[in-house]
Formats: C-alpha cells, structure tokens, sequence
C-alpha cells in the first residue's frame, strides 16, 4: 500500500510581523486532513474488535496464558497479530515489541505474575527521536482481582481503550508522520497499573524523548449511571504540576504561576482545540485533576517519570458496569458486557486521540527556552510591552505567541511571531495575563503551547 504523504497547503496570509516588516508570511491553520482522519474511524471497526476481545472470556492478567481462546494470553497474541497485520499492510511501518516485567504485590500471586504489554511502533521519518505515545489496557477483572476464571468481559474497562488504539493505529498507519508514534496495549493495569510502568519504563531505558501519553481508558459508554445520555462530551484528565519539580522550581512556580499549566495541561488543551474543531458536535471537558478522585490509570506512570500525560475517560460512567460479577440482582443488569458500549461516541474517541497524534506529530516539537520579561523601557511604554524569548526548533518556520487571562482555563490569543526567537509583545503587560510560545511548521501544523519557565517546559530525553 502506498502510504499518503502530508498534504502541502498553499493558501498564505500576512501576519502582524509582515505589518512590522518581516514579511513573514503565516502558515494555513485549517488542515482538512484532520477532518478526513477523523472520519476514517469506523464504528464498525471499533465493534468487531470488541466483540472479539469479550469473546476470550476473560482477560485477567492472572489468567491463562496457554490457551489460544481464552484469557490473557490469546488476547495479547491476537492484538500483536493485527499489529503485524497493519504493518504488513504499510509496507513495514510498524515495528512490534512485546515489553515484559514480573512484579509482585499486593493483586499478584506469591511467586508474582508477568506483566506484558503489545506495542506497536510507527517511526518518524524526519524527527523519529521525538514520541507520541497512545495507550490503553487489555487486561479486565470481575469485583475478586484476585480471581482469574470467572467470566470478565470488559467491554467498556478497558475493552474500549484497546479498540480505540487499533483503529487509530489502522487509520493513522497509512500516512507518513515526522515524529514517531506508539501504540501501547497494556497488561495489569488492575492488578497495580504495572503495564503503564512496563511501557514507560521502556521509554526512558531507551531515551525516548516522550511529548505525550494519551492513556484512553473507559472510553466506550454514553449512557450514565443516573441515567444522564451523552455522546458529545469526553473528559480529559491532567496533572497540575509536574511529578519531578524541584523545590527551587517549586518556590518559582508559586510566585509567578504556572500551577495550571503543566506540559500536561496544555497537552489537554491542544487535544480539546482540535478534536472541537474537526470533529462535529463534540466537546472535550477539561479536569484539573491527574485522574478521577482517588483513582489512577496507566498514564501516571508516565507522569512520575516526568512525561506529559493524560486520561480520556468517558463523560458519565456507570458503575454497575465495572468490576463487576456478570449478573442480574434486583432486575439491574451487572458486568461489562458488549451492550454498554456506543460505537459511534467510541468513534469520536478514538477520532480525538488520531488528531493529536497526528497533529503533534506533523508539527515541530514544543519550543525549549520559554522566558517571558518585562519591557525593559517601561519609562517609554509605561511598562506594557512584554517580551519572550526561546530556542529555534528543528523543522519550525515561525513561532506563535499566545495569552489568556490568569482565570481563562483556554489560551485566548494569538499572534503569529514568525520566524525570529525574540518578539515584544506590544500594549500586552506582564502582569496580567499568563504566557506561551508554541512552534508551527511550514505547513502550519503547531506544537502544544509552552508556559514560560520549568513549570511549563516539556521534558527531554535524558
């Protein structure tokens, strides 16, 4: 198959650095190849591999790993076999990994249990030492985690996440990307969330140079508990500040912001601004919070590791549908059964995390070096100039800059800087609005915006 290369988009307008004479000229900011991923996702699709994932019965990570028809065992073998069937399809441009690790706890046997993820690995052709991860898990448990033979379908958690991945994995394996991409189907996520660690664990034994970790995990279910319907709305879930923040960095970030704008937060941000614009009606809520209350997934993992990280969940869960005894008990039906997840709202999921990756993966990587100062000739201004400065960015042909009232949870505004490191932001003080620079590409594909100082800075590989 012949793979689709990025489409070049002509249409050019003057940016205010053209009116201060640079005559630098702004790239396009509609991409309708977005428009065109999305609509490549296929209920259809998504409900196939679903039905064969509840169809080995269970999927414990304590379970069989003999067997060819049930437990966990099958189930990793036949994601790893669509992997290597997508790859095939692509002309090789998937490579397939399987990560594994024994861990022992408190949910595992005496003797532990071994922990193995199925990832797939599509390589940038031009940045491939940046990463995109996108991740989910294979493994389910009934209310016992301990127990390993009754029957957990785990449609929704998190047979609905590993859906999502392989269609987005199908979908997006067909176009060529300047950084990598990584799909990652985790095991034991119930039993400690092991897999999100054997993943990131990976990552950083190997340097990669992580951006962000899309952890889908119950993503498939419109129909809430009390009864509340929606399939328009998708949470995302993003950690305040970062898990690796210095007590110096620390003492920064309190005096002059940035406790909402980790790189995670505008990870958040970006993947709302997109999937809102290219999706139709659809609406990504924003929670300040690295997990529903209490609770965790298989992106923190890469959160203590100091990578941007975060969770789509779906917007109302019902609780009768996870962890649970397939049953029925006083004519409520109980278990994770197939019948509880919508197709076409997993769709839109699955259209949400492709966008991101792609986008994030076309556009250049987040500018390093964010500082913002104060006009350095208030005298002459009256101190309502604002200046940043940044590093160049491989692949970057101008820069954007953006601000947002301190309250405002979105960036508001924009202004295309062009191709220069240092810019005064006329008539726009300081000290009343938050700050951030984002890298754009010649085709006018932009990176995540990056808040000035560590608090915001996105991490490199070590």
């Amino acid at each position: 198959m012949k793979l689709r290369s990025l489409p070049i988009l002509l249409a050019f307008s003057l940016s205010a650095a053209a009116l201060a004479g640079d005559m630098a000229p702004v790239p396009p900011s509609e991409h309708p190849v977005f428009g065109e991923i999305a609509e490549a996702m296929d209920p259809g699709q998504l409900q196939a591999t679903l039905t064969t994932l509840v169809g080995f019965g269970t999927r414990s990570s304590l379970s069989d790993t003999k067997s060819d028809k049930r437990g966990i065992g099958a189930a990793r073998r036949w994601v790893q076999a669509r992997f290597q069937q997508m790859s095939k399809d692509c002309g090789g441009c998937l490579e397939v990994i399987t990560p594994a690790k024994t861990f022992t706890g408190e949910r595992t046997p005496k003797e532990g249990v071994e922990i193995m993820d199925v990832v797939a690995i599509q390589k940038g052709s031009t940045d491939p030492d940046r990463y995109l991860v996108m991740t989910a898990h294979l493994d389910s448990r009934v209310r016992d985690v301990m127990d390993a033979k009754s029957d957990a379908p785990g449609a929704d958690d998190d047979g609905s996440g590993v859906a999502a991945i392989l269609e987005t994995a199908r979908v997006l394996s067909k176009y060529k990307f300047a950084a990598t991409i990584v799909y990652s189907v985790d095991s034991g996520e119930e039993q400690g969330l092991y897999g999100g660690k054997v993943i990131a664990q990976y990552a950083q034994d190997h340097h990669w140079n992580v951006e962000a970790d899309l952890n889908n995990d119950i993503v498939g279910n419109s129909h809430g508990q009390h009864g509340v319907s929606d399939n328009t709305l998708l949470r995302v879930f993003s950690e305040g500040t970062r898990a690796l923040e210095t007590e110096k960095e620390a003492n920064d970030r309190r005096y002059h912001g940035g406790e909402v704008d980790s790189p995670s937060r505008n990870v958040a941000r970006y993947a709302k601004a997109l999937a809102e614009q290219y999706i139709p009606n659809w609406h990504v809520m924003l929670v300040y919070r690295t997990d529903r209350f209490g609770r965790g997934g298989d992106h923190v993992a890469f959160n203590e590791l100091g990578y941007p990280a975060v969770r789509f969940t779906e917007s109302h869960e019902d609780f009768t549908h996870q962890h649970q005894d397939v049953r029925v008990e006083k004519g409520v039906h109980y278990g994770d059964v197939l019948s509880g997840v919508d197709f076409p709202y997993l769709a839109k999921v699955a259209a949400t995390n492709a966008i991101t990756l792609a986008g994030m993966a076309w556009a250049p990587a987040p500018p390093q070096g964010v500082a913002i100062a104060s006009d350095p000739e208030p005298t002459l201004s009256g101190g309502m100039d604002t200046v940043f400065d940044w590093k160049p960015v491989a692949g970057a042909v101008g820069y954007r800059l953006h601000w947002r009232d301190t309250t405002e949870p979105r960036w508001t505004n924009a202004r295309y800087a062009g191709p220069v490191q240092h810019y005064v932001l006329k008539d726009v003080s300081i000290d009343d609005w938050f700050f951030g620079v984002s890298a754009v590409s010649q085709e006018g594909f932009e990176s995540p915006v990056v808040f000035p100082g560590p608090a915001g800075a996105f991490p490199l590989a070590q």
